[in-house]
């Protein structure tokens, strides 16, 4: 077996795109449908900052192609809390405001800390313990994006692997690169993407993450990127993959989200 892979963007409503990645004619209103037919999946940003209606939900569930899927940024007033394990509430309200309407093309949620919370393990664990893993009948997915090198432990990898929650990787300067797989699914978000590059990244840079997307989808690891723990995850006869483009020049994210599908 092999997981699927699956490679977008982040969001899909951003004007430097018409004319570039959206042809000059298209309706503003038809960019999801256009966006959903170029890439594989899209992660949604604006559920970060405030809630969605479960009618828009359903509406994007209906734009989108069958085998589409649809990452999202859970709302930040659950992980911008001091204490943690008192952003119940804050995670049920965004769990139940809609988002199974999208159904089976509802993919993971990444749940994105700021760059100053440092890691406390009972205080993280006590955020994992109140993630739920299903609602209403549809299964969870859960990534955690930490962005303090406090978190680059092998107590964070194994708390983290203990509850079958994912952690982003990423490619940004200054902000913690772990590359341990804790989940059976894999998270990338790439944000290193540059103005002078045709497509973002160079081809021999698109040619290494198609070949450790491939890796992870085959329930293995990249050989060449290093480990916080010494630990290997459990054995898996295959992981999904969602590798992000998000920004770092991001007028170039589709053109790199496109090159990449290619490559694989």
């Amino acid at each position: 077996m092999t997981g699927q892979i699956r490679v977008g963007i982040g969001g899909w409503t951003f004007e430097p795109w018409r004319g570039s990645f959206y042809p000059a004619d298209l309706t503003q209103k038809r960019e999801l449908e256009y966006a959903s037919r170029q890439v594989t999946a899209i992660e949604i940003n604006g559920t970060y900052y405030g809630s969605q209606k479960p009618e828009s939900f359903a509406k994007w569930h209906a734009e989108t192609p069958d085998d589409f899927v649809f990452a999202m940024k859970a709302n930040r007033f659950a992980t911008n809390k001091k204490v943690l394990s008192d952003a119940g509430k804050s995670i049920d309200m965004f769990i139940g405001s809609g988002i199974v309407e999208l159904k089976k093309k509802l993919g993971p949620i990444n749940w994105q800390f700021m760059p100053t919370k440092k890691f406390d393990p009972a205080d993280f664990e006590g955020f994992l313990k109140l993630l739920p893993k299903s609602h209403e009948g549809h299964a969870l997915r859960h990534v955690v994006e930490v962005r303090h090198d406090s978190f680059k432990v092998p107590e964070f990898i194994e708390l983290v692997r203990a509850y079958d929650v994912g952690i982003v990787l990423t490619d940004k300067a200054g902000f913690p690169h772990i590359h341990d797989v804790t989940a059976p699914f894999v998270y990338a978000r790439l944000q290193a993407a540059k103005e002078d590059e045709e497509f973002g990244y160079s081809a021999a840079a698109l040619d290494k993450w198609a070949e450790r997307a491939k890796a992870w989808a085959k329930g293995g690891e990249p050989a060449d990127l290093d480990k916080t723990s010494g630990k290997k995850p459990p054995q898996a006869a295959g992981r999904d993959v969602f590798v992000f483009m998000i920004n770092g020049f991001k007028p170039k994210a589709p053109t790199a989200a496109k090159a990449l599908i290619e490559r694989l």
